[in-house]
């Protein structure tokens, strides 16, 4: 299999290419439709046709790329099933398998950062999405988050995983590219330590987060699979925009 993590520094998410070496097929999970040309790119560099562009969510902090690469590639497009996203061609749901060429994706519902969230096991590895990150993990109080569903979807479904799992996040802000499960349950301040859900939802309580500064364009942006909005301020042009530089993590 040929794999790649790709970084958006706007947002620090990471977008996972992965293709089959046998069908030459690709997809991409979590694209941000800033980062557009370099993804194209990089799947034209690798020889592979995108087959799939796959969202772990409805994101808050960025735009997808999936509606973009599909009008230029001609791909599907994979998201929550639970969202009845119009725009969407495969609707993600636990326990059914995606599969292209060699490349299996098993979905798992993993909801608290928001009610329809997905993680994907691939083999070894599992994207986590939003919904553990390292050393952390997402936000729960917005988009129908919960505290207690986040903490049995990692604590119950994640860490169940093998320890060796490696764990490939949404996003991470210390330029980290990699944990594992056993490295989340053993030192993870929040969802590790073997803490308790009270404890949990006491430190989630606490975060005193501000209000995401994008979530009022990204939300409806991204119920349209990538639609961006025509009436972004100006300071939030580049969220849509072309990045001039957008670093492979």
């Amino acid at each position: 299999m040929i794999f790649r993590q790709l970084f958006e520094p706007l947002s620090s998410t990471y977008t996972y290419l992965l293709g089959c070496e046998t069908t030459g097929q690709a997809l991409l999970i979590d694209p941000v439709v800033n980062s557009l040309e370099r993804d194209l790119a990089a799947i034209q560099a690798l020889g592979l046709t995108l087959a799939c562009a796959v969202d772990t969510h409805i994101h808050a902090d960025h735009i997808t790329g999936a509606l973009h690469l599909k009008e230029r590639t001609g791909c599907r497009i994979a998201a929550p099933a639970m969202d009845r996203l119009p725009c969407a061609d495969l609707g993600v749901e636990e326990g059914k398998p995606m599969q292209w060429g060699e490349i299996v994706l098993q979905p798992l519902h993993t909801p608290g950062h928001t009610d329809s969230h997905h993680a994907y096991v691939l083999g070894q590895r599992v994207f986590t999405g939003d919904a553990l990150l390292i050393d952390g993990c997402g936000r729960t109080d917005f988009q129908n988050g919960n505290a207690a569903e986040l903490y049995r979807s990692v604590t119950g479904k994640l860490f169940s995983l093998p320890d060796e799992q490696l764990v490939y996040p949404g996003h991470d802000y210390q330029q980290r590219w990699v944990s594992s499960i056993g490295q989340e349950k053993a030192r993870n301040p929040r969802l590790g330590l073997a803490r308790s859900l009270q404890e949990f939802e006491q430190i989630m309580a606490g975060l005193n987060l501000p209000y995401p500064k994008f979530i009022d364009h990204a939300v409806p942006g991204n119920r349209q699979c990538g639609r961006c909005p025509e009436d972004l301020p100006e300071h939030m042009q580049a969220y849509c925009g072309s990045m001039t530089e957008s670093p492979q993590g």
